[in-house]
């Protein structure tokens, strides 16, 4: 029986809902002469929207129980200097994804701008924990394979919600999972047995996610007569302005968040 182990759960999670999304099929569409809903429904591009809110209501009632209450502790006792280094540090661990992206999309002055500001950081800024190169001049940029994807044409697919993740579509569902085969930091951690480090990065990174939210979220969810939808609304925004940046073209305006619960692997 294969161990069950941190690198082994995210891509069973997915392909557990990529299975259940095939199972459950796709919605109806309107009748093709009701041009008006076609249109609507096209836009809206989520067939399987009963599961998808099933998953989000699981998502909203972990993140009320668990997830909020921990970020919001998280902001009580670190100070915005101490989730500033925490951050700056997770930035940083992300520097091999970030380059692998930037060359996969033929951006080679991006990757040398992720180099230099890892090598910068990581022997002067103490690991990463001070960003000196973003002081210096050298911006922090974020990539990911969903965004690659997207630059080589790969259209996004439905819209999906993933437990605990939150909101996504096929396309960047199996770009998390390439990141998280392919991290050479995950890979280094599997390989020296210390599976404790790579569940403590995981936990950081979704409690400043969150702790990054907490206001957004929770003006949105007053705000919203369908949280859901808002939510669905939002992520696309937020995607569709990260593959324009991607391609060099200028984003829509935008909110930049995600699902209440999400681990999405949005930048800071």
């Amino acid at each position: 029986m294969p161990a069950f182990t941190p690198r082994t759960i995210l891509p069973r999670l997915v392909a557990s809902v990529f299975a259940l999304a095939l199972v459950a099929g796709c919605a109806t569409p309107p009748p093709a002469d009701d041009k008006e809903a076609m249109v609507e429904w096209e836009q809206v591009n989520d067939p399987l929207e009963p599961m998808n809110r099933t998953v989000f209501a699981f998502n909203q009632a972990v993140d009320k129980a668990l997830l909020k209450p921990l970020a919001q502790a998280y902001r009580e006792a670190v100070p915005p200097y101490g989730r500033d280094r925490v951050r700056d540090f997770l930035n940083n661990l992300r520097s091999p994804i970030i380059l692998a992206n930037d060359i996969l999309q033929g951006a080679p002055d991006r990757a040398v701008q992720t180099l230099m500001r890892f090598a910068f950081n990581t022997g002067f800024g103490i690991g990463g924990l001070f960003d000196l190169a973003g002081a210096s001049g050298i911006p922090y940029h974020d990539e990911d394979f969903g965004q690659t994807f997207a630059v080589w044409g790969i259209g996004e697919g439905p819209y999906l919600v993933l437990p605990i993740i939150g909101p996504s579509n096929p396309r960047d569902g199996v770009g998390l999972v390439a990141e998280w085969l392919g991290d050479p930091v995950n890979l280094y951690i599997d390989r020296v047995g210390e599976d404790w480090a790579m569940w403590t990065r995981s936990g950081l990174a979704g409690i400043d996610k969150r702790e990054s939210l907490l206001d957004t979220l929770d003006e949105v969810e007053r705000t919203s007569l369908d949280y859901y939808s808002a939510i669905r609304a939002l992520y696309r925004q937020r995607r569709d302005a990260e593959i324009k940046n991607s391609l060099g073209e200028k984003p829509t305006p935008g909110m930049n968040v995600s699902s209440a619960g999400g681990l999405s692997n949005e930048s800071h």
